[in-house]
């Protein structure tokens, strides 16, 4: 089944991937892809609408990014969104300038007169903007259909050839109906079916890897995380035992954990899964090691080693799996989507162990829309709805040397904090939460006895992408539990403290 599509051309925009997640979450497929695809690429693309994001230039200084005119002339429905306005504008014979004075947030929009753009919007609401150029001219056949106190132009069409151009923002939750604009855009303009399924993407993702693998075998690194369930799932469900995977236990995983990786995938599934104690080597070379950038790569190059060791020991593998993501592709800066590429060293595994190619089915997802496809696949909540967690593990959840005391003491903390959160009901509300073994320590009273023992730092946050995130406000009586908890079933742990600080300054994890 080929699904319908809409094109995102990002001209570098801080909102540009929440454009595209907006699309998906309308029931659209959308690719995002570098500005400068050629009128000939988007016709090969054949999509059934554009978007031209914001960016951060103006359409009128020299190196500006600019767009092949004949895009325009498609004949494909364009909807272009703060730089994109100002570039469609620009483009066409108006003109742009920068403005007296610049909007930034929520502004009041009008809506000047009815249109399929705005089908179902009130005539007054709430949008956010973030510019200092707009739109003081508009090209020949166009029209204003909404403004503000300070912007004119606040969006404009052109009904006969189907281009648009917003200049603020209907990606963003502050716009009051950002989803009612893009909604009207994919299905009043582009006339999109809204064919963009977890069940279709599973049922075309299943025949691609058939089609790619052929009787070849396959090999995928289990980490455990939900990324490299759903995609080892899915192509389990594609080729069968012709999947093997290999799950290396490095004794940095969190409580239960590897007993629930090789209980869900190996007893549940049936999948041919080795599990590689490498627990000892692990501890062994993180010996001495404090800094957390070292552990990071002591943890990585072991990993690569013992999995390169476990590889050869299957004789010839054709692809290896890799759960790639689409928030992965974007900050690459990429922006290209495939299922199968060739291999070129990727993620840091040698050149030379002879794969044909690489396998991920997942690079088209954002993480909402991968926990989809994990529970389309029937895979259980607490796999697909398990915290994320860094490659290093609970590494650099200690501060300081990791030793096998250390992993204990947080483990068990981090079991609890874990458990509270999901008895009260949170866990799907926060984005993250965990307890972190600080290198303090102090004095405490317990059992009536004098105690100098570890602090343990608990953090937890709200984000939509992790690339800035708040600090959760948890309800006092579950930090207290927790707290009370803590102390009192983790041995060398006698205080415990909540980090409030958001990202930036800080980042999620403490190392």
């Amino acid at each position: 089944m080929q699904h319908q599509k809409i094109l995102v051309l990002d001209f570098g925009g801080q909102y540009n991937g929440l454009i595209a997640r907006r699309v998906r979450e309308l029931g659209v497929f959308c690719d995002l892809r570098p500005s400068d695809m050629t009128a000939a690429e988007i016709r090969e693309y054949a999509p059934v609408g554009i978007i031209f994001t914001g960016g951060p230039n103006s359409v009128y200084e020299a190196g500006a990014p600019h767009i092949d005119e004949e895009i325009l002339k498609l004949g494909v429905p364009v909807l272009g969104i703060c730089y994109g306005a100002q570039l469609i504008a620009s483009m066409l014979g108006g003109k742009v300038a920068r403005a007296d004075m610049g909007e930034y947030g929520k502004c009041t929009l009008l809506i000047e007169k009815e249109a399929p753009m705005s089908e179902s919007v009130p005539h007054k609401s709430v949008c956010w903007m973030s510019h200092t150029d707009r739109v003081t001219a508009l090209p020949d056949g166009f029209e204003v259909l909404a403004k503000t106190a300070a912007c004119p132009v606040a969006m404009y069409g052109d009904r006969v050839r189907s281009i648009y151009g917003m200049q603020f923002h209907p990606e963003v939750a502050h716009t009051e109906y950002g989803k009612t604009f893009l909604k009207n855009f994919l299905y009043k303009i582009c006339n999109a079916a809204g064919d963009w399924t977890a069940a279709g993407f599973v049922e075309e993702q299943i025949e691609k890897i058939r089609a790619a693998v052929g009787e070849g075998r396959v090999l995928c690194a289990m980490s455990g995380g939900v990324d490299s369930a759903v995609a080892a799932t899915l192509v389990h469900r594609a080729v069968g035992k012709r999947l093997t995977c290999v799950f290396v236990d490095n004794g940095l995983h969190r409580k239960n954990e590897p007993e629930e990786v090789m209980r869900v995938f190996k007893d549940g599934f049936g999948m041919d899964l080795v599990k590689v104690d490498a627990r000892a080597r692990f501890l062994d070379a993180l010996a001495g090691v404090t800094d957390p950038e070292q552990k990071r790569k002591i943890i990585g190059g072991l990993f690569i080693r013992v999995f390169e060791e476990e590889a050869e020991k299957l004789g010839k593998i054709d692809y290896l799996v890799q759960g790639t993501i689409y928030s992965d592709v974007i900050e690459s800066g990429k922006g290209k989507s495939a299922t199968i590429k060739s291999h070129h060293n990727v993620g840091g595994l040698p050149a030379d162990i002879g794969f044909s190619g690489i396998i991920e089915p997942l690079r088209e997802l954002f993480k909402d829309e991968v926990r989809r496809v994990g529970t389309e696949l029937g895979l259980p909540d607490e796999v697909v709805w398990r915290q994320p967690c860094p490659g290093p593990a609970l590494a650099i959840r200690i501060m300081g040397e990791v030793t096998r005391e250390k992993l204990a003491t947080v483990r068990e903390a981090d079991a609890i904090f874990r458990e509270e959160i999901e008895r009260a009901g949170l866990s799907r509300d926060i984005w993250q939460y965990f307890a972190v073994l600080t290198d303090s320590k102090t004095v405490g009273v317990q059992g009536d006895s004098r105690t100098y023992e570890n602090v343990i730092a608990l953090r937890a946050v709200t984000s939509t992408d992790a690339m800035t995130a708040d600090w959760a406000r948890i309800p006092y009586g579950v930090l207290e539990r927790t707290a009370a908890r803590i102390a009192g079933e983790v041995k060398d742990a006698n205080r415990v403290v909540y980090d409030i600080t958001s990202k930036p300054p800080a980042t999620i994890e403490w190392e």
